[in-house]
């Protein structure tokens, strides 16, 4: 799956919406570990927009941001304090309700 970049203006809408976001992932004393990819990937399929807690790690957020993004297919939407936002747009199949 190729994925286009983010324009600025998509970026700063996504930014304003996981504002109100809590965030449903943690990574922790495992660090980034093939079940936490694999828990990322199945929330993008109820989810396109992520907010994951980094409790151990925060020294290394900016270099973890990049690297989660590439293991999940998804863009880094931003790194602010201990929390990285994905996002993984709907795939083009996806059902869309009447």
């Amino acid at each position: 799956m190729t994925l286009t970049p983010l324009t600025a203006a998509e970026r700063r809408r996504l930014k304003g919406q996981a504002q109100k976001l809590k965030a449903l992932l943690k990574l922790g004393k495992q660090g980034l570990t093939p079940a936490l990819t694999s828990s990322i990937i199945q929330t993008f399929a109820h989810h396109p927009l992520l907010k994951i807690r980094l409790d151990d790690f925060k020294e290394e957020r900016k270099e973890l941001g990049p690297k989660l993004a590439e293991a999940t297919g998804s863009h880094l939407v931003t790194v602010i304090g201990s929390v990285i936002v994905l996002y993984r747009p709907p795939p083009a199949d996806a059902a869309k309700p009447d």
